[in-house]
């Protein structure tokens, strides 16, 4: 037999060999560029100092996440209920004024912007009032915590307690760059960090040491920092009498579980004007909300959705454009859904369509709740009559609000928020029972008509708002006050 080989199959190894050397030099490519890139990526052009609070200085070592987080500046997009644009949330549903009634959310509540807009959207709202001087306005100081990367420096250099005291005013010359980088990243090692102490003493409650997360915990820690529920408390045995922001987690993080710490220590945000019922303010618990959606289980963080990565000139990066997926589905959900973007889309618009429906019934059934609590007392209604009545107003709104403030939290968790929104019909059509067998014991019968507040401004005026003063309050402020506060921060800034 012969030995010899036949000429086709060297010309087989031959080409299999080239393919295998081209392979291999593909790979080493690759590798050597990705070493590269990270060589370049965090070789320092400019000295960053600790909490360095302007983000055009980061910008000089990181041009491409720097250039991609001012892309929050664009506020054309806007999806079916929310999106990036400045919406008066008042005007398009005028019956959170009076379910807000004596409480500033019920003065001004625009849909937020984009991050760089921070300090402009909180100057500039009815809530934060027309302060003429430091220890002038309705609101304290730590109204701006989650506003700006001066907080966490201001909060090193003066102290938390100090940071936390006195009004929003007192702190107007110090806190003047947008959220940015130093919000969520460590200057020397670019790693991701926690500057929030509320956060950071939230874990520790728990018994939980937040330094251990790892990296794809820290993609959504750093966005739990401020997207979570959080109340001021006075009460705290160091906090001497200051607003000292807390997570109330102790209890856990569902809808009951916050409501029972808040009960435990008879906390109330305010006092409603109608119904004078002790009432829970749900600020924005978007990350609970999140942890019990399918997402959250199954790790996905906030950023692979909301800052998904993206590939320029070669380099890889997380882009810094935080923005609402819907604007990005390519990016953020085609990478691991293979449906059109039409269908995902879709999806959507269908679980928040049917999580508004019920919300919006809730929604009324709150309003003749704080009427009918405000007949009950006009009638001659005793404390004791109304107690129970009055919790129930409470958890009522507190779920329906809970569900309104979760930003995104019919699309995070729609099972969720759809029995908590179940639940608070159900309490609030009992509280309303209650209240009609009060009622009738009080000697009134019929109904309360339902109030004329098609527009913001008849439902600010049915509860006794002199919006026109506000905003005259406020103007002299951005006349006077504000001009004294940018010349002191573009003074004090100039040194550095």
């Amino acid at each position: 037999m012969s030995n010899t080989r036949k000429p086709w199959k060297n010309w087989v190894l031959f080409l299999a060999s080239l393919v295998i050397v081209f392979l291999l030099g593909l790979l080493v490519s690759s590798i050597t560029t990705r070493k590269m890139e990270a060589k370049f990526a965090y070789t320092p052009l400019a000295k960053i100092n600790k909490l360095e609070p302007r983000n055009e200085v980061w910008g000089e070592n990181f041009p491409r996440e720097f250039q991609s987080y001012y892309q929050t500046a664009d506020t054309t997009f806007r999806s079916k209920y929310n999106g990036n644009a400045m919406i008066d949330m008042l005007d398009e549903d005028p019956r959170l004024v009076v379910l807000w009634a004596g409480y500033g959310f019920s003065k001004d509540y625009n849909q937020g912007r984009g991050h760089v807009y921070a300090i402009d959207d909180v100057t500039n709202t009815l809530r934060t009032g027309g302060p003429t001087g430091p220890d002038d306005g309705p609101m304290p100081s730590t109204c701006w915590t989650c506003k700006s990367p001066d907080v966490p420096r201001l909060m090193n250099e003066i102290g938390v307690n100090e940071y936390y005291s006195g009004k929003w005013a007192s702190k107007g010359e110090q806190i003047v760059n947008p959220i940015g980088c130093a919000n969520c990243h460590d200057e020397k090692s670019m790693k991701l960090t926690i500057t929030q102490p509320a956060l950071i003493e939230a874990f520790q409650r728990q018994g939980k040491d937040i330094t251990k997360a790892s990296h794809n915990e820290m993609r959504t820690l750093v966005c739990a920092q401020c997207h979570v529920e959080y109340y001021f408390n006075k009460d705290l045995p160091n906090s001497k009498g200051i607003p000292y922001l807390v997570f109330p987690w102790d209890e856990g993080q569902t809808v009951e579980d916050m409501e029972k710490y808040y009960d435990n220590i008879q906390f109330s945000d305010w006092t409603h004007a109608i119904s004078k019922a002790p009432m829970l303010k749900a600020q924005h618990p978007g990350y609970e909300v999140y942890k019990m959606g399918i997402h959250g289980k199954r790790g996905v963080s906030c950023a692979d959705c909301h800052m998904p990565y993206k590939t320029e000139g070669g380099q890889k990066f997380t882009d810094h454009h935080i923005q609402s997926p819907l604007n990005n589905v390519a990016n953020s959900c085609q990478v691991c859904h293979r449906e059109e973007k039409e269908e995902l889309i879709k999806n959507v618009f269908d679980n928040q369509d049917k999580i508004i429906e019920n919300r919006d019934q809730l929604e009324r059934l709150l309003v003749r709740a704080h009427l009918e609590a405000g007949k009950a007392w006009e009638l001659g209604a005793t404390e004791a009559q109304m107690k129970d009545i009055l919790h129930g107003i409470r958890i009522g709104q507190w779920r329906w609000d809970y569900a309104a403030a979760s930003h995104g939290g019919s699309f995070h968790a729609p099972v969720e928020l759809g029995r908590v929104i179940g639940k608070g019909i159900d309490i609030t059509q009992e509280t309303r029972i209650k209240l009609a067998k009060l009622l009738a014991e009080l000697g009134f019968k019929g109904d309360i008509p339902y109030p004329a507040i098609e527009t913001k401004a008849a439902a600010q005026k049915f509860i006794g708002l002199d919006i026109e003063k506000l905003k005259a309050e406020k103007e002299t402020f951005k006349k006077e006050l504000l001009p004294k506060w940018k010349a002191a921060a573009k003074e004090r800034e100039a040194k550095y």
